[in-house]
């Protein structure tokens, strides 16, 4: 078996799904089922026999302890953590508690169960930290993509968040010699994303007829990962990884804020057409402090050790995205509440527009 956490959001959820696709393991899924995490993504695994649900927070030391007792998983892949920029900013306090607290319990959990086991249950033991590429800070245009050896300048309470909790795997790799292995991935798209991001708002706004919110001038350069391809390399890194090290998982996609929106329009254009080009929508809003202007990920470190390259590009992938949104509306319209209504109020509809 092994330990998920933050299952329930947008990639721990497409995780398990590929998991349980191709691996014969069982899963245990600890979410918190906060706002972004949705029984609902686990639908399509619910009925499969290898799979536990347990409801709780990372914070909880004595639930995390209960799980790794009467478990006894061979791996703990851990996502939960809070991963909105937007969200970082009008509210830090939650970032802290759960990425920098929250793995720092579960890192502690982790060293004392690994304590009980064998030494042949230790070695074969996998503690998979997924992070982010934010962590490397706003890369200049032109200048070459981040790599594991590039040094970490986070300017978001989120990716500062991010970064500490980087540094504390890592540090417990070497102080107490617990085997973990940290990835920084490139922004992710795919299907069962909640709708705050970028490419799911702009999917969901235009479909309802609403404005498409871009900060700033919409240059600001982003590396593009179907989820899928991400699961796959997570696996990989599992069983192909080093302990100790790093490993960037990137699409090899960068983009513009205003060409992926653009691109957008014009799927649904094609897919859903309205009486109008889907591009009239578009509205362009004061940028968001600290907007950092370009991130970029070097994978040549995980292809050499892995064999991995991204079976989708941004075309075919985000092709696939939009189609899963036009096909369920259903899931859409059970995760914009009355909480998500508010939170686009005022992280957009309350900016003073340009």
């Amino acid at each position: 078996m092994i330990l998920v956490t933050g299952g329930a959001g947008f990639i721990g959820s497409n995780f398990i799904a590929e998991w349980l696709g191709h691996e014969k393991s069982a899963v245990i899924n600890l979410d918190n089922l906060t706002y972004a995490g949705n029984q609902d993504n686990l639908k399509p695994v619910a009925n499969d026999a290898r799979y536990v649900f347990a409801q709780g927070d990372i914070n909880d030391r004595a639930l995390i302890d209960l799980l790794l007792r009467q478990h006894k998983p061979h791996a703990i892949v851990h996502f939960a953590a809070e991963s909105h920029v937007d969200r970082s900013i009008h509210g830090p306090d939650e970032f802290v508690q759960s990425n920098i607290v929250g793995t720092f319990n579960l890192l502690e959990a982790t060293r004392a169960y690994l304590q009980e086991q064998s030494a042949a249950e230790r070695a074969s033991f996998r503690f998979l930290h997924v992070s982010t590429d934010e962590v490397y800070g706003s890369l200049p245009a032109g200048a070459p993509a981040a790599t594991e050896s590039t040094p970490y300048d986070p300017q978001s309470p989120y990716s500062a968040s991010k970064a500490a909790a980087d540094h504390l795997v890592r540090a417990y790799a070497n102080t107490y010699r617990l085997p973990a292995i940290v990835t920084n991935c490139s922004n992710n798209y795919g299907p069962r994303q909640f709708p705050e991001k970028l490419i799911p708002l702009t999917i969901v706004n235009a479909c309802a007829g609403k404005h498409l919110p871009v900060y700033g001038d919409g240059l600001n350069v982003r590396d593009w990962l179907y989820v899928t391809d991400h699961c796959t390399a997570l696996r990989l890194v599992l069983s192909k990884g080093r302990v100790g090290d790093t490993y960037n998982i990137g699409g090899n996609a960068e983009k513009t804020n205003i060409e992926v929106v653009r691109t957008i329009c014009s799927i649904l254009d094609e897919l859903k057409p309205a009486s109008e080009p889907h591009e009239r929508l578009i509205e362009f809003v004061p940028d968001r402090p600290g907007h950092d202007r370009r991130y970029a990920l070097d994978c040549t470190k995980l292809t050499a050790e892995t064999g991995w390259r991204p079976a989708e590009n941004f075309a075919s992938g985000l092709r696939k995205t939009v189609q899963w949104y036009l096909d369920h509306p259903d899931w859409i319209a059970r995760v914009v509440s009355g909480d998500y209504k508010k939170w686009i109020t005022t992280n957009y509809e309350a900016r003073d527009k340009q």
